[in-house]
């Protein structure tokens, strides 16, 4: 259906779906994230924002060719080839993104790739990049724009272009709007919309065997419903508990181990982040100088210092929340927010964050796209490309590229150690050595609903007479997780037959910051 069709039955699908399942005591304890268009208008009706020349905000510019859904642009994703593949919302369709030869993905074009399973067409669901390139996205808060928290998934080669069902882990009734993550080593982890458990994954081929692990074993003193990841610099995991101890003025915290796969309590937050009644909460993007700040859905913000353990109370947005809602951090260090007032009200408005210390955060309101007039930041989707520019997906029908000012410190880029000086064109299995592949960040960020990490090595190789650009395939990385500076790895890649032959300069580019160039020849 039209994305204004969807909207429109979403008002009766949604009132029949909250009627019929939040009645039951099965479904008593899960929170409702609206279908796209449900959004209601908080003040007045204002002209979108634009920020005074001082600010140094950023600038929007639409793509040339929207995507060319039949329902609404949902959740995107950054694939090994420098392409991007966007679900088609409560579909089971996808879209792959390909820049134009000059690697402008403003200019790119859309086409339709292979589809789903007929009977997963997901809404709000986890989502990752595997090591091997492939993609793998399971559970769904809807399915076909009905709320029955999902446990189906799937798994996408984009080589193939091919679609294969993936079986949820033993036992799993629901995997819903499930908090996804990789691992240092490399492994998938999904968790449970619905309880405290989260299931590690071995993948061989299309086979993937789920070890389950139960909050009881874990130690996790919630459900993980509503519920974030953020990877942290010594690559354990911190989450703000959504359901405990609600209404007490802060929030409790847990960091997950990954070596021992056990949960501690971390304190409490500085002031109470968690909308007690929605349970809802914001992004808590890993910034690279080394702070998390983690957006409200309540009025409040906090930055957590890794280093320290400590929870300091910090600057509000004005007016405005993040109650689901995606967050990027550009290349420039700071990080983008989608926000907008209260519990799933519009207008949305934008801001850049700059956290160099636990009392020093600098908070921006940047200028914004027209249509953020119409939706609530949880309709937002935000996803960092390797040009530096961040794709901002909205389930009300927009797809707008920001192009942020500034640049990234020396410290945060990374570098080439070792790389063939002549490839030629079809040859696969090319190996490129160097340090900072993982980034300081997973760059992406919205908690439960959606993850969009891209904290992985891409290749670009630019022909240095014509100026066009080509992304070489990677996959086979040495690790995931996050890097300190410094910390050496490796990647395969295959050099595609579309490459321009002849000289060219070859760049690895990780959260949209690229390498110096190294000097190659395409044969």
């Amino acid at each position: 259906m039209s994305s204004h069709l969807c909207r429109a039955a979403g008002v009766s699908v949604l009132a029949v779906v909250t009627a019929g399942l939040l009645s039951t005591s099965a479904f008593a304890q899960r929170h409702l994230t609206p279908l796209p268009g449900q959004a209601k208008h908080s003040g007045a009706y204002l002209p979108p924002y634009q920020a005074p020349p001082k600010v140094r905000s950023g600038t929007w510019v639409p793509l040339k060719n929207m995507p060319p859904v039949t329902s609404f642009p949902d959740t995107p994703a950054l694939l090994t080839d420098g392409s991007v593949i966007l679900h088609d919302g409560c579909t089971s369709d996808w879209y792959r993104l390909t820049p134009d030869k000059k690697g402008s993905y403003v200019k790119g074009t859309w086409k339709k790739t292979a589809s789903m399973s007929s009977d997963y067409k997901p809404l709000y669901f986890g989502s990752q990049v595997l090591s091997d390139g492939r993609l793998i996205v399971q559970g769904g808060e809807y399915n076909s724009c009905q709320a029955v928290w999902t446990n189906k998934g799937a798994l996408y080669d984009p080589v193939a272009d091919k679609w294969t069902a993936v079986t949820a882990p033993s036992g799993w009734n629901t995997i819903g709007d499930a908090t996804s993550i990789m691992f240092k080593d490399g492994t998938y982890v999904i968790t449970n919309c619905c309880t405290s458990d989260f299931a590690t994954a071995a993948i061989s081929g299309n086979t993937v065997t789920f070890t389950n692990h139960t909050g009881g074993s874990t130690g996790k003193a919630d459900s993980n419903n509503e519920e974030g990841w953020t990877t942290l610099p010594d690559n354990t995991i911190l989450t703000v508990d959504a359901n405990r101890d609600l209404n007490t003025g802060k929030n409790d915290v847990e960091i997950l181990s990954q070596s021992t796969l056990k949960w501690s309590g971390a304190g409490t937050t500085c002031d109470q982040v968690v909308d007690a009644g929605s349970h809802e909460i914001g992004p808590a993007p890993l910034l690279p100088t080394g702070f998390v700040f983690q957006a409200g859905g309540t009025a409040n913000n906090d930055v957590f210092d890794p280093v320290s353990g400590k929870w300091t109370c910090s600057t509000h947005f004005t007016n405005a929340d993040s109650a689901d809602g995606p967050a990027v951090v550009l290349p420039n260090g700071h990080a983008l927010f989608q926000v907008s007032p209260g519990v799933f009200n519009s207008p949305s408005h934008f801001y850049e964050v700059q956290v160099t210390g636990a009392n020093n955060v600098v908070v921006k309101q940047v200028s914004e796209p027209a249509s953020a007039a119409g939706q609530s930041s949880y309709e937002g989707r935000l996803l960092l490309l390797p040009t530096g520019q961040a794709l901002w997906s909205s389930d009300v029908g927009d797809v707008q590229v920001y192009t942020p000012r500034g640049h990234a410190k020396t410290a945060w880029t990374p570098t080439i150690t070792n790389v063939p000086a002549s490839l030629n064109r079809g040859s696969n299995n090319n190996t490129v050595k160097g340090t900072l592949f993982n980034g300081l960040t997973e760059a992406g960020y919205y908690g439960d609903d959606e993850q969009t990490a891209t904290n992985f090595p891409l290749v670009r190789i630019t022909n240095t007479a014509t100026g066009n650009v080509c992304y070489a395939r990677t996959h086979d990385f040495s690790e995931r997780g996050l890097d300190k500076v410094g910390d050496a790895g490796q990647a395969k890649f295959d050099v595609p037959n579309s490459c321009d032959t002849g000289a060219g300069s070859l760049e690895v580019v990780v959260n949209g910051i690229a390498s110096a160039p190294t000097s190659v020849t395409v044969n």
